[in-house]
């Protein structure tokens, strides 16, 4: 993975202790995941019960607590551009963070921090409280920079030139999981150095959201719902289409060109002023009126960046403003039970003409949404 800049991250500590000021904290604990990752650039070789910490102040500097064995890796990972206070086996881990905390303070901490170690802070700092990261600062790395964007541009244009490639290759009398290993290989052929998911739902499999490919065979006259994605150059890719195989009957190509239409009105819906809630409203209202709602049973999207799902979501009762370089997706769907199922999904940047520089690879519309997945929304016929 191409690394960011120490500038880069130092900028994003900064931006975390002015939004923890606003939001009353008195600063933010990070622990080991995409939140260390998006902070220090930095992630330890193993994920162990031993607590790391970045612990970023509300007004002051930033320390790392970290074990003395992987205390140089830190400094390694990180340049030194980070102070670090090892504590060794044996210690009390919860009494070394304690010395660069405060009793009765209120911060926000990682969603991906253990139980065990939020618990053992609240036992050493009476009176302290912890609130969710996600929660509290939700907007923190869910609007993107130019060059954030420039990679989730560049994974889409993977993931769609890995749907360009499947369509290549034959469907019918193989199984679901045999694709998914075409599908696989194709991403990591396009830059993917991780793949996430594979899911090829054919027929029925199709009404099931999250069905994971399997052994069922597939066959002539079979819908498939393709869903995939991973990391390259760590930011995510996630699409969706949906295939058929051989000649569409009148109630699938019905199906399809509601869920089509759908998916439209979900991304126009993205202009100035509008809410989360208002896409998912859009693309809902679309598939209510052709009497298909109860069959959409899922809400419209959900942030994409260092992780495939993070904030903002798409979805009621979400009525947090969309912001120029926010990236999430469109995806709605239909499942009919016992039959098939369609679903659409891209991948899209907000007002990307609003930000303080060009996105790579990425349309300039300033008040509207440019799709960073360009292949064909029309279903497509497969052998």
């Amino acid at each position: 993975m191409t690394p960011f800049s120490p500038a880069e991250h130092a900028d994003r500590r900064r931006r975390a202790a002015a939004q923890a000021t606003a939001a009353g904290l008195d600063g933010v604990l990070v622990t080991p995941g995409p939140d260390l990752l998006y902070f220090l650039g930095y992630t330890p070789s193993a994920v162990t019960e031993r607590i790391t910490l970045l612990a970023i102040p509300a007004d002051g500097d930033p320390v790392a607590l970290v074990p003395r064995l992987e205390a140089h890796d830190l400094e390694l990972g990180t340049g030194g551009a980070i102070e670090a206070v090892p504590w060794s086996d044996g210690e009390d881990e919860y009494a070394a963070a304690a010395r660069l905390l405060r009793p009765g303070a209120r911060y926000a901490i990682s969603d991906s921090a253990w139980a065990m170690h939020v618990l053992g802070l609240q036992r050493t700092l009476p009176g302290s409280t912890y609130e969710a990261f996600t929660r509290a600062l939700p907007m923190l790395r869910a609007v993107k920079t130019p060059e954030e964007v420039g990679r989730l541009a560049a994974a889409g244009a993977a993931a769609d030139a890995a749907f360009d490639g499947i369509l290549g290759v034959p469907f019918a009398g193989r199984r679901e999981r045999d694709v998914a290993a075409d599908l696989d290989r194709l991403l990591r052929e396009h830059g993917h150095e991780q793949v996430d998911f594979t899911l090829v739902c054919a027929g029925e499999n199709g009404a099931d959201p999250h069905h994971h490919a399997g052994d069922r065979m597939i066959r002539q006259g079979d819908m498939v719902v393709l869903d995939f994605g991973g990391l390259r150059d760590g930011y995510g890719s996630d699409t969706t289409r949906t295939v058929h195989v051989g000649t569409l009957t009148a109630d699938e190509r019905e199906v399809h060109d509601v869920v089509r239409a759908a998916q439209e009105a979900g991304v126009r819906a993205v202009v100035p002023g509008a809410t989360c809630e208002d896409v998912d409203r859009a693309a809902r209202a679309v598939i209510e009126g052709a009497g298909y709602g109860e069959l959409f049973v899922h809400r419209t999207g959900h942030g994409i960046g260092l992780t495939t799902h993070e904030p903002p979501y798409m979805v009621e009762g979400e009525a947090q403003a969309i912001q120029p370089g926010m990236c999430f997706s469109v995806e709605p769907g239909i499942y009919l039970p016992g039959r098939f199922g369609v679903r659409i999904e891209d991948i899209v940047v907000a007002f990307p003409g609003a930000l303080p520089a060009p996105a790579p690879g990425v349309d300039p519309v300033p008040d509207a949404a440019a799709r960073l997945n360009r292949s064909p929304r029309e279903v497509q016929l497969v052998g």
